[in-house]
């Protein structure tokens, strides 16, 4: 019996991962795992902005809101396609 309940919880673990690569693409689940560390923040209302660095996909980074002190600036995280 146990062996059957390993066998199916198997089997879904591989068919998940499966779908994952074919729907999204290997390189993309890479990039989805390396990437992907989102936390809980702490700032409020009212605090000012901290300095935000990106990384690119080649492991450059990128300072971005070092030089833009007094401005206003627009971060948009999306797609436009």
């Amino acid at each position: 019996m146990v062996k059957r309940i390993l066998l199916v919880v198997g089997l879904a673990v591989l068919a998940a991962a499966a779908f994952l690569v074919i729907r999204i693409g290997p390189r993309n689940v890479v990039g989805l795992l390396r990437y992907d560390q989102r936390h809980e923040g702490t700032l409020r209302v009212g605090d000012p902005a901290p300095d935000v660095t990106l990384t690119a996909l080649d492991g450059s980074r990128h300072p971005l809101l070092e030089g833009s002190a007094g401005r206003p600036t627009v971060l948009v995280f999306g797609s436009y396609t």
